[in-house]
């Protein structure tokens, strides 16, 4: 009896020790395959995901901040001859051009303002993307339900005036004021988060202007 217990604790022992080996290996196998798996999404997923959804964060923000610019320009029923002055010499020749100053500040303060509640509203739709996407599959990222993604709006928007002058014949400068609305949103994805920049440039008036103007403002595009 005595070499039978022995026999049996020698068994005992003997396979024990490769019973804990087999342990770690599958515990190893397992957190490769999480590493994986985390490195397969950040890599192909995460692009797939991005691609799908940034042109219709960008389609929206556009659409967003194009309305608030024509919705300022509306409000302010934007005439040329009210809104710049112009000044010429004896002989009509032109000597500077000058804006509203007033006008064009109230009428950015009110395409901002537009501006960020649009986006605000735009915002809060987020943006679906199919549940396929998430396998890494560009056949399959049109298929599924769908998961909405938050995006968020970046600091403030933007708005700047600018001067376009342009040949219309001899002595004719075609003179065109453009509003820009630019602006920033976030689109919250898995594990990362990205930036969507947009702006949108908006005619206000133009005129043509008969006479010599000067080279400084037709070397090109002036902002003020």
């Amino acid at each position: 009896m005595a070499n039978y217990r022995y026999e049996g604790a020698y068994r005992y022992k003997r396979y024990r020790r490769p019973l804990k080996i087999k342990k770690y290996v599958i515990l190893i196998a397992v957190l490769a395959a999480i590493i994986g798996v985390a490195v397969y999404f950040q890599s192909k997923v995460t692009s797939i995901l991005w691609g799908l959804s940034e042109a219709t964060v960008q389609a929206r923000a556009v659409e967003a901040v194009n309305a608030a610019a024509l919705e300022a320009v509306r409000w302010n029923g934007v005439d040329y001859d009210k809104l710049v002055t112009i000044t010429r010499d004896g002989e009509g020749n032109v000597l500077s051009i000058e804006t509203d100053a007033q006008s064009v500040n109230l009428m950015a303060r009110q395409a901002v303002t537009l501006a960020a509640g649009k986006l605000n509203t735009a915002c809060k739709q987020g943006v679906k993307v199919p549940v396929g996407a998430f396998t890494g599959i560009e056949v399959l990222a049109g298929f599924g339900p769908k998961v909405t993604f938050r995006i968020l709006p970046v600091g403030r928007a933007e708005c700047k005036f600018y001067s376009d002058f342009r040949s219309a014949g001899i002595n004719q400068t075609v003179h065109t004021i453009y509003m820009e609305i630019s602006a920033s949103v976030e689109v919250v994805m898995p594990r990362e988060t990205r930036e969507v920049s947009v702006s949108a440039p908006v005619l206000v008036c133009e005129s043509v202007i008969v006479g010599k103007i000067p080279d400084v403002y037709l070397q090109g595009g002036v902002s003020f």
